[in-house]
């Protein structure tokens, strides 16, 4: 969306299709935290060093997720305008910030983006790790497709 200009059908629409999906997502988000916090986890398997990492991963996945969520609500506010949420309703916003704050919630906002791409990857890597060179259960688990889930004919 940077390098969009002036004349690109998308410079207005963009954005604006942007926050909106962004504060879904920060919705489902909350949705999301709450039904983990009321139900159980799986039990996990591995070596003692794959179930600290894959803690470690699940929770550096909500930081940065609520840290993108939250900036990504801060960035349009900053002057004071609330985002509308595809033309339902207006989020209010809630603070102000000057120009160098706002500048630095952008680039939080754009650096915990790539951290997250980076995490993601790392993460489908090891879950095909799991699958194809350990040939256990941990991704057929994460799909839902475990031996338990499927249904006998």
């Amino acid at each position: 969306m940077a390098e969009l200009n002036y004349y690109s059908q998308w410079y207005h629409s963009a954005p604006e299709l942007h926050k909106s999906i962004g504060m879904i997502l920060l919705f489902l988000l909350l949705f999301r935290l709450i039904w983990r916090l009321l139900n159980a986890r799986p039990t996990l398997s591995g070596l003692w060093w794959e179930k600290l990492a894959a803690v470690s991963v699940h929770r550096l996945h909500y930081l940065l997720m609520f840290t993108i969520m939250l900036s990504g609500y801060l960035i349009p506010t900053a002057e004071g305008v609330g985002i509308d949420l595809f033309g339902w309703l207006t989020i209010p916003a809630t603070f102000l910030f000057d120009k160098q704050q706002a500048d630095f919630i952008g680039q939080l906002h754009w650096g915990s983006a790539w951290a997250i791409i980076a995490l993601s990857a790392l993460h489908s890597a090891a879950a095909l790790k799991h699958h194809f060179i350990d040939k256990d259960m941990t991704l057929r688990r994460m799909l839902g497709l475990s031996q338990k889930n499927r249904r006998r004919n």
